[in-house]
């Protein structure tokens, strides 16, 4: 079964090589059609990888900053096909510094931070403004890495800045399921439901204590949905 499963995170893993440099070019291609070439993309990733989706809850029309728990690659590409919005991803530089692969965050101009620049939480919030002028939405792993999704990791000061220096309403998702469905650091993948689960929007100027409390109020429901399982 232990081999089934890395033979099948192998295949995704060409199946990535093969494909993101065709949305790549693409994006380039039709600078116009980067969002539309991006979900379809990302729901292709369902049938090619083969999970299944779970909704539970509506998102907020009104958000501008999307929050999440990270367990897995596939975080991105699970909310990217669900999500109703253009959203711009806060990603690490190390991504966006990959030879080629890292156009898939340059090009479709996602938000790249410099953990190791100090001035790096200026850069997001200029960075940050632009996309929202632009019309699109910010979404963040305030955790800042992968968790091992079922205990969520500190949440960094990141995501509380901006939501707080800009007054953007966060909408706030929990993913279930992800890292068993891929895990990267394990090197191995399995057929299974993902669940996205859209939690009530946040104003944070209406309580100081927002950003402690929605980490709580995840965790509640992530200890909820893996009894489950």
């Amino acid at each position: 079964m232990k081999l089934f499963a890395k033979a099948k995170a192998f295949w995704i893993l060409v199946e990535f090589l093969l494909t993101v440099p065709v949305v790549i070019i693409l994006m380039r291609i039709f600078p116009d059609k980067q969002w539309e070439l991006r979900k379809k993309w990302a729901r292709m990733q369902a049938y090619l990888t083969g999970y299944r989706l779970k909704i539970i809850g509506q998102p907020d029309p009104d958000a501008k900053l999307v929050l999440m728990n990270h367990q897995s690659l596939l975080d991105i590409i699970v909310v990217d096909s669900a999500y109703h919005r253009n959203l711009s991803w806060v990603a690490k530089k190390e991504i966006a510094d990959l030879p080629f692969f890292g156009q898939i965050l340059t090009v479709p101009k996602m938000i790249i931070v410099d953990r190791e620049d100090k001035k790096s939480l200026l850069k997001l919030l200029k960075d940050a403004q632009e996309r929202l002028d632009e019309g699109r939405v910010i979404a963040m792993f305030p955790e800042g890495t992968r968790g091992d999704g079922r205990k969520l990791l500190p949440f960094r000061g990141g995501a509380r800045f901006l939501a707080n220096k800009l007054k953007l309403k966060v909408q706030p998702i929990v993913i279930v399921n992800s890292r068993r469905i891929l895990d990267s650091l394990d090197f191995t993948a399995r057929s299974g439901t993902v669940k996205l689960i859209y939690l009530d929007p946040i104003d944070p100027t209406a309580d100081k204590a927002w950003y402690e409390k929605l980490h709580q109020k995840m965790q509640e429901v992530l200890d909820m949905e893996t009894k489950q399982t």
